[in-house]
């Protein structure tokens, strides 16, 4: 939808058209368009015929082209070139538009993935939204991993305590996966989930429920969501999908010049993980790494108070709809016989959440809130 909204909108502008068809390009994922289907478009036969003269043979290659540059090789009226790029781009599209009153259907129906703490779920509003792309980015050490795993373990609680009764599935790009964490964090459940009945917390089989997954390129990514993540959320086997981390894939594979590439990878990308939320109803975390940005410059789609903001610029930022960030303080907060240097989890951007924060800490048994004085936490 967003693509005709493009062309509805600029059609005709002259210059700016230009640009439209240019940067078109970066909102179609190329691989499902395939030649010679121009007979298949609802269309005039005579803009057909038209637009064979111009030996312009499939859809691909008409919205390459600018609206007067159409008009002029065609030689249709402004409005048969409308009708021409409104049907190429539906031709393009692989996935069927949702609808606004589904979205918002799926937005206010209340099930949120708890985080396992009462503090962050009051930030939270519950938890994460099980129909949408988070992203929770930060500097190395900040805690960003500790939490995710944090969240692999609490999805496969029942609903009545904040879970969705399945497991997880975490993609790794970069380190190996944490088995040992992990298995701390399990020993340590009946700690963090004292609202849990402790026969519950014995019963569940955590460590059996989290499928994690090796890639190392973007093609190897690509295989990994489109095959066997489908394949586990079809079964029910999970219902959270963690991506730890993907921005070192993007910074790796491209150079400064092949930002056009990148920006197509990027949004194959993101449409992959939208459509595998929106269809199985399932939560996705995207953990994103840091970059510094000059002082003096707009950082207001990063932390309220911070040198640093998500990678990837603006491209990616638009693609989620919650943004999240970790930072270190500094300080040290003691509990117990442990210690742990506080954080502070952000909310940047999200269409639910006021812009705010909330401190933490990681411990033996997990990432918690840290009250200050005035504070209350409130719901599970």
């Amino acid at each position: 939808m967003l693509l005709l909204a493009f062309w509805r909108l600029f059609i005709g502008c002259g210059r700016t058209e230009e640009v439209v068809a240019r940067t078109i390009t970066t909102f179609i994922d190329w691989k499902h368009v395939t030649s010679g289907e121009m007979d298949q478009l609802e269309l005039n036969p005579r803009i057909i015929a038209a637009v064979s003269r111009a030996h312009l043979k499939s859809a691909r290659e008409v919205l390459c082209v600018s609206g007067p540059d159409l008009q002029r090789l065609t030689g249709l009226s402004s409005s048969d070139v409308q009708q021409l790029l409104i049907a190429a781009a539906t031709s393009c599209r692989h996935h069927p538009p949702t609808a606004a009153h589904e979205l918002h259907c799926k937005f206010n129906a209340g099930l949120r993935l708890s985080v396992g703490c009462p503090v962050l779920n009051q930030l939270l509003r519950g938890g994460l939204l099980v129909g949408g792309v988070t992203e929770l980015a930060g500097e190395s050490g900040a805690g960003k991993t500790q939490l995710a795993l944090q969240l692999c373990l609490s999805v496969q609680y029942p609903t009545q305590y904040g879970g969705l009764h399945s497991g997880a599935v975490y993609i790794c790009t970069e380190d190996s996966f944490p088995i040992k964490r992990l298995q701390q964090l399990i020993r340590c459940q009946y700690l963090l989930r004292s609202d849990v009945p402790p026969a519950l917390i014995s019963s569940l089989q955590f460590s059996d429920r989290v499928y994690i997954e090796h890639v190392a390129d973007l093609d190897s990514l690509q295989v990994c969501l489109s095959r066997r993540v489908p394949l586990l959320l079809t079964r029910g086997l999970v219902r959270l999908l963690v991506v730890d981390s993907f921005a070192a894939l993007f910074r790796s594979e491209f150079q400064a010049a092949d930002w056009l590439e990148r920006s197509k990878q990027l949004l194959t990308f993101s449409s992959t993980l939208h459509h595998l939320s929106l269809r199985f109803t399932t939560p996705v975390l995207c953990i994103n790494q840091v970059t510094d940005f000059l002082s003096g410059s707009d950082n207001s789609l990063g932390p309220l108070s911070s040198s640093v903001s998500p990678a990837l610029g603006l491209l990616w930022a638009n693609q989620v709809m919650v943004r999240l960030m970790m930072r270190r303080l500094q300080a040290t907060v003691a509990y117990g016989d442990q210690s742990s240097v506080l954080r502070r989890l952000e909310v940047v951007f999200a269409p639910h959440l006021a812009r705010s924060g909330r401190d933490a800490a990681v411990w033996r048994e997990g990432v918690r809130g840290v009250m200050r004085e005035g504070e209350e936490a409130r719901g599970t």
